[in-house]
């Protein structure tokens, strides 16, 4: 009952930004974490950055320094701002909610939601 929309890639040439948005819908309690991952042509799928309910960050060593992982609490809504893009950035970009919820017997759950994807492309 809970839907994740992205948007906000595109295709950008080296050096330029890039705003991605994450966008969560449905039944949530609580959200313990968001985070960004992604994922190239033949390779695994990698975290990017995250963000707690604290408000603590994590990024890739690749990407810290250029991307900025920040939150909406009102709007349940995670962003990923990107700058000083390279080509090796491209791949497709997915958010992950570790959202809390309760079952049927009213227990406290935590689930994990993804995103639908959103491809980002870095070349000149």
């Amino acid at each position: 009952q809970v839907q994740l929309v992205e948007s906000g890639g595109g295709l950008v040439q080296p050096g330029g930004s890039l705003r991605l948005s994450c966008a969560a819908s449905g039944s949530i309690l609580s959200i313990n974490a968001m985070g960004w991952y992604r994922q190239a042509p033949g390779k695994q799928r990698s975290l990017v950055a995250s963000i707690n309910r604290g408000g603590s960050t994590n990024y890739a060593d690749s990407v810290k320094g250029r991307f900025t992982i920040s939150r909406d609490s009102a709007k349940n809504t995670v962003y990923l701002q990107m700058n000083s893009l390279k080509p090796e950035d491209t791949a497709v970009y997915y958010c992950n909610l570790d959202i809390i919820n309760r079952d049927n017997r009213g227990t406290f759950i935590s689930n994990n939601y993804w995103g639908q994807g959103a491809q980002v492309t870095v070349s000149s």
